[in-house]
């Protein structure tokens, strides 16, 4: 009897064996999962307090450097964007597109001490990306591609740089930059001129205000250095650092020069000598008076070409728009030759640079396999710079910005004509013209024209029963208030009149 309960009792307990393991697995399982939640409710917590906010709350703000456009601010945009490209087409452009990030050897590089701002993407795909910098060597790398040996392209894109933003001065992180290149094999300084003769038409035409544009070279600036003892392998890190003269001052640029470009005070100060000269043509004539500057190939033959654009800059009627300047450097390593720069004179917005630019010879070679050179000069005109100025230049003069381009206004003066505005809708776009009406079925004529005159639309058509009556319409002139009535057979031809 003892023996077969003994028995009874190890089959029970083997019985429950497997349930029991179970039992335990599982609970080890909840005890991990438990653990982790744990860990990654404490890592949320900590993200939230180093953004200073709780955990839960959801900051609604733009990313550092990036902002957004209202549809006045889009309106203003777009009409400097329209005048910009008409500018290009007129000097026979044709317009390009590329990806906004490129393989990250493609940009690696070519922007000098700049590359350190370049966005590097997350690999997820075999190939390490960035996005684009700038749309110039984006442009260097399709010519390469597409063997392609001359061209007069422009380009009108956003460009991305991981720098320290300065909205009210135009400095973002995300950008639009507004490119004309042209590429080719042609005779010295023609094409050159020719961008700074664009140069200027933008900005007359976009009245942003009396401006300069600064030229120098890139050639003259090495035989400088030359002259003043830098050693060759630092006159890309020296020229960095000469092209902040315009956003610092020299003691903070020699302070630069010498604790970390390694140069000594003797060299720097004879840069500085140099850099606070400019003039017009006869700084050409005195820098060749120096004897010490002239024993360097590379400064007369930067001499030689900086008059050869100035009698270029004479017959396009520009010289009076350009200063040579020899503190303009342009830290961007690809520029080989003339390199310019246009700034606002005397503007309250304080916004810099509004345009620059200049020769890269040698930028489309780095890409073909063959290392065949093909010449290049080009300008960037900086929009969101320039609109920053026309922008705060509106609201000076509290002129309100139309949002829209609505010609036409389709209004009724009783109820239940929503339908008859909609085929007179129909008839006014099929012939082209922008019109609109109240989405309400019925609404009074009164809150109709106001509408017309706080929206800056020029015309309405008025609609009701007597008009019906007699195969006719009212069409007022919105800022005049004036009324004729029109039979609807003639309507198309004298909203086109009056537009």
């Amino acid at each position: 009897m003892t023996g077969s309960f003994v028995m009874l009792c190890l089959m029970w307990t083997n019985a429950l064996l497997p349930a029991r393991k179970y039992y335990h697995a599982s609970m080890l399982l909840r005890l991990k999962i438990a653990e982790e939640v744990t860990k990654l409710l404490e890592l949320k917590a900590q993200l939230g307090e180093k953004n200073g906010e709780a955990p839960s709350k959801l900051l609604l703000k733009t990313p550092k450097g990036t902002r957004d456009y209202g549809p006045e601010q889009m309106a203003l945009r777009l009409t400097v964007l329209d005048k910009i490209i008409a500018v290009f087409k007129k000097h026979g452009a044709e317009t390009i597109d590329t990806p906004i990030f490129e393989r990250k050897e493609v940009l690696t590089g070519k922007y000098g001490e700049d590359s350190k701002l370049i966005y590097d993407l997350k690999d997820q795909g075999g190939e390490i990306l960035s996005l684009r910098y700038d749309l110039t060597v984006p442009f260097a790398r399709y010519l390469a591609m597409g063997k392609i040996s001359s061209i007069k392209r422009y380009h009108i894109a956003k460009v991305y740089r991981r720098d320290n933003p300065s909205t009210t001065r135009g400095r973002y992180r995300e950008f639009y930059q507004c490119d004309f290149d042209i590429a080719g094999q042609y005779d010295p300084m023609i094409p050159d001129a020719e961008c700074i003769r664009i140069i200027s038409e933008a900005l007359q035409s976009l009245d942003v205000g009396p401006y300069t544009i600064r030229l120098n070279h890139r050639l003259l600036l090495d035989g400088i250095f030359a002259a003043c003892g830098v050693p060759s392998n630092k006159f890309r890190a020296v020229c960095s650092a000469i092209d902040k003269l315009d956003k610092n001052s020299w003691s903070e640029v020699k302070k630069e020069i010498i604790e970390e470009k390694g140069l000594d005070e003797s060299s720097t100060d004879k840069i500085g000598i140099y850099v606070s000269r400019f003039g017009g043509i006869e700084l050409i004539s005195e820098l060749r008076k120096d004897s010490e500057l002239m024993k360097y190939e590379s400064a007369t033959k930067g001499l030689e070409s900086m008059e050869l654009l100035y009698k270029y800059c004479n017959i396009l009627q520009v010289t009076d728009k350009v200063t040579f300047d020899l503190s303009l450097a342009r830290g961007l390593d690809y520029y080989t030759g003339v390199i310019f720069e246009a700034i606002l004179i005397g503007d309250d917005v304080g916004v810099g640079s509004v345009a620059g630019g200049g020769r890269y010879d040698n930028l489309v070679g780095m890409f073909d396999s063959k290392h065949k050179s093909i010449p290049c000069v080009g300008l960037s005109l900086g929009v969101e710079r320039i609109f920053n100025v026309l922008e705060t230049k509106l609201n000076k003069e509290g002129v309100k910005t139309r949002t829209t381009e609505v010609e036409v206004f389709v209004a009724t003066a009783q109820k239940n004509l929503h339908e008859e505005r909609m085929k007179l809708l129909s008839i006014l776009w099929d012939a082209g013209v922008k019109a609109e009406q109240s989405y309400k079925r019925n609404v009074k004529l009164l809150a109709q024209l106001q509408y017309c005159e706080e929206s800056g639309i020029p015309l309405a058509i008025i609609i009701g029963e007597g008009e019906l009556a007699r195969g006719e319409v009212t069409l007022r002139d919105v800022v005049s208030r004036t009324e004729i009535s029109i039979p609807r057979a003639h309507l198309i031809e004298e909203i086109r009149k009056r537009l």
